[in-house]
């Protein structure tokens, strides 16, 4: 591996883990895995998380920030109206699906199968990073009863949150 500065080291450990984690599932990445193929000295991965479950909350937080961004920026653009934009999202989701047979970089719902072998902190990072999620998604639906494009009775975070669930 080239020569990092601090941050880079950082987020290559976390990005690598992500990857990992995508095939293997946090419990089953070792931690001399995760340094061989990050190709960093286990006395570095020590210096930024104080154990292989801090690290677990930091990848999931790094993981839930870049999702937030990527879903507000999709709801936040001009093409169409809410409906369609929510629409789209998990038509292109589906797509993705359909022709990858896995959904790309969906952190959730492979380690969802495991929750129950996570550690307290990491359960409820992902509470909130799925939480964050639904709070965009309650924007989105409130937006378009407002446009008048989505009709739905209850409150949006309620019909969010049951959308989530049935999508995971």
């Amino acid at each position: 591996m080239s020569r990092h500065t601090e941050h880079d080291t950082r987020e290559h450990l976390l990005a690598t883990g992500e990857r990992l984690c995508m095939h293997r599932g946090f419990t089953g990445m070792g931690l001399s895995e995760l340094l061989k193929t990050a190709e960093v000295p286990k006395g570095s991965f020590y210096h930024y998380f104080r154990s292989k479950e801090a690290f677990g909350v930091a990848m999931l937080e790094r993981h839930y920030a870049s999702y937030h961004q990527r879903l507000a920026t999709h709801f936040a653009s001009s093409e169409g109206d809410y409906r369609d934009r929510v629409l789209n999202y998990y038509q292109e989701t589906l797509t993705q699906f359909c022709q990858q047979g896995i959904i790309s970089g969906c952190l959730t719902v492979k380690l969802s199968a495991e929750v129950c072998d996570l550690s307290e902190d990491m359960r409820t990072a992902m509470d909130k990073g799925a939480s964050g999620v639904i709070a965009l998604l309650a924007q989105a639906l409130e937006s378009g009863r407002n446009e008048k494009t989505l009709s739905f009775s209850g409150d949006p975070l309620t019909q969010a949150q049951v959308l989530y669930s049935l999508w995971l």
